[in-house]
């Protein structure tokens, strides 16, 4: 999948992974794809939740190696 950035939350403990990728959206222009690659399984269900509750598009969910790849469109 294409994007417009990545932001990598390898070795960050919750709530970090989501606090990080909130301040990654935040300089990105509505409609650009946010790349995060985590390593903390509870990332799984936190970024759904975090795409819920702020309107953010969580266009998919995936693992790679052994971490956690999401792709968000920024609302």
């Amino acid at each position: 999948m294409q994007f417009d950035k990545e932001f990598d939350a390898s070795g960050l403990a919750c709530p970090m992974p989501i606090v990080k990728t909130k301040k990654s959206l935040g300089g990105m222009a509505p409609g650009q794809v946010l790349r995060v690659v985590a390593t903390d399984p509870g990332s799984v269900c936190d970024m759904a939740a975090f795409a819920e509750e702020t309107g953010n598009t969580l266009l998919a969910s995936t693992t790679e190696n052994s971490k956690y790849v999401f792709f968000l469109r920024k609302a």
